[in-house]
């Protein structure tokens, strides 16, 4: 264990073109993991398009039933190649992601202390499931959302979509679904950090309820009641565990504290803490050890 914590350590002490080089290395093998995510993507590409249009083949369908038109159109010489090296892209940073996200972590890990190190962990390891679970629950209203933008198309004019924006748009609902989802984590991390009491959490409820509200109601490209509440609804129950979450971890935080020790969190910002002026015996004072060594050592 001290071999590896000093090893962290002399990796945390290299010089400005070391981090250079190293940045440099760990680039290149995430550029290198890309690329042939993005061959893998290539050769699966009518199979990855046709799991991005399906829930535009959805609104087709249903259009078809109501006399009406609705296509998915490329409009330019060359977008089809374009297309294909977008969704070729897409699904190579997909693919890749596990290796730079490794190199990514290899990278800051040595500027970080070991409990930080775990709570970076334990965060990856819940951000992806709970990423993962806002995008299919985009990926299951989108149908829903598309229906109803065309609802307002007048008679005698047709929808033809080009490919590239329903794609951007596609993409764009993913990211900001798996982004509110992610949300709670973000505030169960600040308590862990302790920048965020429990308490102070649980007093904003209300604020919390208008902001996750109009959060839905931009994100949902309808805006009608039924996707926002599809959308707010999960990451309130998210947050309301986080929360929960967040007064556990305070509890546990005022038990392991001493009896001496005041909770600073009752405290205002402006007012003064007391403080322990009485002197400590000169026994208790620490005994010079090899991180900290005398001024004996040091003169010879």
């Amino acid at each position: 264990m001290a071999i590896k914590e000093k090893g962290a350590e002399r990796a945390a002490a290299m010089p400005l073109t070391e981090h250079l080089r190293e940045l440099r290395s760990r680039l290149v093998k995430s550029g290198i993991a890309i690329m042939l995510g993005m061959v893998v993507g290539w050769i699966y590409y009518d199979q990855l398009f046709a799991w991005l249009s399906a829930p535009f083949d959805a609104v087709v369908e249903q259009a078809r039933t109501q006399g009406r038109v609705v296509i998915l159109a490329l409009t330019g010489v060359a977008d089809p190649f374009v297309l294909q090296m977008q969704v070729a892209a897409v699904a190579g940073l997909i693919l890749a992601s596990p290796i730079w996200l490794y190199q990514l972590w290899r990278f800051i890990t040595p500027g970080l202390h070991r409990n930080e190190r775990r709570w970076a962990v334990g965060f990856v390891a819940v951000a992806v499931p709970l990423f993962g679970a806002g995008v299919m629950l985009a990926y299951l209203l989108l149908p829903y959302g598309l229906q109803i933008l065309f609802g307002f198309t007048p008679d005698g004019v047709e929808n033809i979509v080009a490919v590239d924006r329903y794609l951007s748009f596609f993409l764009r609902m993913m990211l900001v679904f798996g982004i509110g989802f992610l949300v709670p984590l973000i505030l169960v991390l600040l308590n862990f950090a302790g920048v965020l009491p429990g308490r102070r959490l649980l007093s904003w409820w209300r604020w919390i309820i208008i902001c996750v509200l109009l959060f839905a109601a931009v994100a949902t490209p309808t805006g009608d009641p039924i996707n926002l509440a599809l959308l707010a609804g999960p990451i309130l129950l998210l947050v309301m565990l986080a929360v929960a979450v967040a007064l556990l971890n305070d509890r546990r935080r005022a038990r392991r504290r001493t009896a001496t020790e005041p909770d600073y969190a009752d405290y205002a910002d402006d007012e003064t803490s007391p403080l322990d002026v009485r002197p400590s015996p000169i026994d208790d004072d620490p005994s010079p050890d090899d991180d900290h060594p005398s001024s004996l050592d040091e003169t010879r």
